[in-house]
């Protein structure tokens, strides 16, 4: 049976993500002298290349020997303590150079507004928790939404990064799917095009999670995913019915089901899983609908006429009894 989407394109698709995670990705590491060793040492496990193509330079920040960013970085992350004259010195440079700048501490609300004027860093670029942990959670978030043209590479090399680009991926194809619904006014006509961007979406997380995508794998998934089947019953795991208007329950169920798809995607390679195995899970979700589809359509087909059918027709001996 021909799939109602073209795979040549998904598979172009799922080479460009391998091309983007293959990527070369250099990360610069200022660190204030006083800066906690908790955040240092958080930074120093979970900031660790996972393959050649990423490359670390770590400097301390000291009074007046400011560090010298080495060509071709693409981000300075900034390790901050007090916040000193050492410090706003060592990311005069980078600024100048115009390169994405992020500054990382530990603390509360008014901690992030004191390194924001002391610093001179806009508060957008600053990344500060209560922990260690949470601070670099955000900071992924951060590096995710400000290098979106390295961001597979990133995730492909820290797994920190990973659930941060992946649910950029989900959110952003589900606003689309969810306009697609909500503005082809053709019935049947939006379901090619959100199928496509849910596969072209999952292929997106199984890259950042590191995951091969061979022509095999790529043709199962798309043959799980096309059909619609799919879509609505993860829709349906999330909607409750309301009386709401066709172009709004198309606009919804994209949108619906393309979050509930990715945020399965996630769950499943978060533990260990392989495309393959999602394959698996996605397949059984189908078939599970298709199945219950085709059980209602049977019962319909059972059923007796409607009362008002069987009512006689008008000026019969017993019409009106």
């Amino acid at each position: 049976m021909a799939l109602p989407i073209d795979v040549r394109d998904l598979m172009k698709s799922g080479s460009r993500f391998i091309e983007e995670r293959s990527q070369p990705v250099r990360i610069a590491v200022f660190v204030e002298v006083d800066a906690p060793d908790s955040l240092m040492e958080t930074v120093r496990d979970r900031l660790r290349p996972a393959t050649a193509a990423a490359s670390l330079q770590i400097d301390v920040a000291e009074i007046g020997k400011a560090p010298v960013t080495a060509p071709g970085t693409d981000v300075v992350i900034a390790l901050a303590g007090s916040g000193n004259v050492g410090l706003r010195e060592a990311l005069e440079g980078p600024r100048r150079l115009r390169l994405p700048v992020v500054v990382a501490a530990i603390g509360d609300a008014s901690r992030e507004f004191d390194l924001a004027a002391s610093l001179r860093q806009p508060t957008s670029d600053l990344v500060v928790r209560a922990e260690p942990e949470e601070t670099l959670d955000r900071l992924g978030l951060w590096l995710s939404e400000n290098l979106s043209s390295r961001r597979l590479a990133l995730a492909h090399n820290f797994s920190f990064m990973r659930a941060a680009v992946a649910e950029d991926a989900v959110r952003t194809t589900a606003w689309q799917n969810g306009l697609v619904g909500v503005l082809t006014p053709i019935p049947g006509a939006d379901m090619p095009i959100m199928t496509a961007n849910q596969i072209k979406m999952l292929l997106q997380i199984a890259a950042a999670y590191g995951q091969p995508l061979s022509v095999e794998r790529v043709k199962e998934l798309a043959a799980v995913v096309a059909g619609g089947y799919l879509l609505r019953a993860l829709a349906r795991q999330t909607l409750t019915v309301a009386p709401v208007l066709g172009w709004a329950v198309k606009g919804v169920l994209g949108y619906t089901g393309t979050i509930v798809m990715g945020k399965a995607a996630i769950r499943y390679f978060e533990a260990g899983a392989d495309l393959g195995q999602l394959t698996a899970y996605f397949m059984s979700l189908r078939d599970r609908a298709a199945s219950s589809v085709r059980q209602r359509r049977m019962r319909s087909q059972a059923l007796p006429p409607a009362e008002d059918s069987m009512l006689p027709p008008p000026g019969s001996d017993t019409a009106g009894v």
